[in-house]
């Protein structure tokens, strides 16, 4: 009985209060609402890849509880863009993410529009190859109408993908001679080989590439001035045995807009996405392809920049790379192994692991190069610069390779930690050698002896120890030095390269890194 009474009392109570209001009374919007922003911005966005979403918040503002007659796009059903009002998608069938009725909202509370699109550009009639695509979030009709812009840039691109089995569902996977004997190997990585008609990319439009792209024996991919290269998660290029890859960009008269220089990055335009690492995988030179270079490009937010291997005793380098920028990689900005490589006015920096690693001996030299790194993602194992003699296997087996050269000439080699290299020899032939350059190097437990005296000639000559190089802004890969750079002028002609990156002269005093220094603009 008790509790019978407490439940009639409570009840009572509930319908005393729900009597005094009147929340459920919605006075229709008198063309009152305010908005976060008079016009949504979606940034530019591939033909047919999904955008982010973006959102628009709505206020009422007004002290009573209003419902909204009409939220709806201008072009209706015609719109390619979608919206989520509050969780909800609207009208079921044509009219889903297009159209909604009688949205209710609360006295001064408010909701949120969610909008994302997808377009195909050639739906649209454009006679380039980017289009600007509009429409309006309208809010009621008629004299209490208020409306919001949509705007995204839609820009054409030339698409790279795999085959898809629509009954299986299946990717087509690569299938090439991976270690050398001649015997083709099946893999699993999704991709396939570029046809003749392919292996030019051009400046016209930009390259999307969904999986790896991959060169075949005797062929040639070849990246004109100016080409943008974009690549979806887990994608890349791989260049097979017999295989060649030139990029072949070009000095830019505007150092902001890179015009000429040839750009590989990932997929996603957002500004979101403009320095995550990791968003695509890597460039990889198999062991047995040949004569590759590049030359001014700028290669950003890999996995692994550029993945070289193998051939480290031919007459001509594996791979010559000029006048370029590799940064934001997860993990390494070039990964050799085993392998040779020659680099002039090259900048790298910001890598989850090592910036430059030649690991199992090879051949490297390098002149006029910056390697940095000044990652602050997440703790990094690795210095800047990583060098070494040796693999392990699954099963600790240590393989030992020579180290036949490692030169490291008017470089700047720097970072956020210290030391920033590191030389791990495991077998007899290790040579390397610093020369007028600039380390960081401050470990009392290394330094001092062994491959690490920095007195001896044999490996080190006219460096310079943990002095300031002055960097514009290395976090935001600005890697410019200034006026009071320690680099400046501890440089030798000996070595010296007749121009820096930006295509600056070098003469007289000579100044160790990829660029002349500058005094910055404030």
């Amino acid at each position: 009985m008790k509790r019978l009474l407490s439940f009639m009392f409570c009840f009572g109570i509930l319908i005393f209060w729900s009597s005094c209001r009147n929340d459920f009374e919605f006075s229709p919007s008198q063309g009152q609402l305010e908005f976060a922003k008079d016009t949504i911005y979606l940034d530019t966005v591939f033909s047919n890849i999904g955008s982010s979403t973006y959102n628009l918040k709505v206020y009422n503002r007004s002290d009573e509880d209003i419902v909204i007659p009409t939220i709806q796009f201008e072009n209706g059903t015609d719109s390619r863009y979608r919206m989520n009002v509050d969780g909800e998608t609207g009208l079921e069938g044509a009219q889903e993410g297009k159209f909604f009725e009688d949205v209710e909202l609360l006295a001064n509370d408010s909701l949120y529009i969610f909008i994302e699109t997808t377009i195909d550009i050639n739906t649209l009639g454009a006679l380039e190859n980017q289009f600007l695509y509009t429409d309006r979030i309208l809010f009621d009709a008629g004299n209490h109408q208020q409306d919001i812009d949509v705007v995204t840039l839609v820009k054409d691109a030339v698409f790279i993908y795999p085959s898809k089995d629509e009954i299986t569902g299946t990717i087509e996977t690569l299938s090439f001679d991976i270690d050398g004997d001649g015997v083709i190997d099946d893999t699993t990585t999704q991709g396939r080989f570029l046809t003749d008609e392919e292996l030019t990319f051009t400046n016209e439009k930009p390259y999307v590439i969904y999986g790896y792209a991959a060169v075949n024996t005797g062929k040639t991919l070849t990246m004109e001035a100016g080409a943008r290269v974009h690549f979806h998660a887990d994608s890349g290029i791989i260049i097979t045995d017999g295989a060649s890859l030139h990029i072949d960009g070009a000095l830019s008269s505007n150092p902001d807009l890179l015009e000429n220089e040839v750009i590989i990055e990932g997929d996603r335009l957002e500004p979101l996405y403009e320095d995550i690492p990791g968003q695509w995988g890597t460039i990889w030179l198999y062991n047995g392809s040949t004569n590759n270079h590049i030359n001014h490009a700028t290669i950003k937010n890999a996995t692994v920049g550029l993945l070289v291997e193998g051939n480290p005793n031919t007459t001509t380098d594996k791979l010559t790379i000029t006048n370029s920028q590799i940064y934001n990689t997860s993990s390494f900005g070039i990964l050799g192994r085993a392998t040779s490589i020659s680099a002039e006015n090259v900048v790298l920096n910001n890598s989850g692991q090592s910036s430059f690693a030649g690991t199992y001996g090879g051949k490297y030299n390098f002149t006029h190069c910056t390697i940095a790194n000044y990652w602050n993602s997440s703790f990094r194992e690795y210095p800047a610069l990583l060098l070494n003699d040796y693999i392990v296997d699954e099963n600790n087996t240590v393989y030992v390779n020579d180290l036949t050269e490692a030169n490291f000439n008017n470089c700047i080699i720097y970072g956020n930690d210290n030391p920033e290299f590191l030389l791990e020899q495991q077998g007899d032939v290790f040579q390397f050698k610093f020369s007028n350059s600039l380390l960081r190097f401050n470990n009392l437990n290394l330094s001092g002896n062994g491959i690490y005296d920095f007195e001896d000639s044999t490996f080190y000559a006219n460096n310079v120890f943990n002095e300031d190089p002055d960097f514009e802004a290395p976090y935001d890969n600005k890697m410019r030095i200034g006026a009071d750079s320690e680099a400046i002028g501890i440089g030798s002609s000996e070595f010296t390269v007749a121009t820096d990156l930006l295509g600056n002269p070098r003469s007289g005093a000579i100044d160790a890194g990829a660029y002349i220094h500058t005094t910055f603009n404030e």
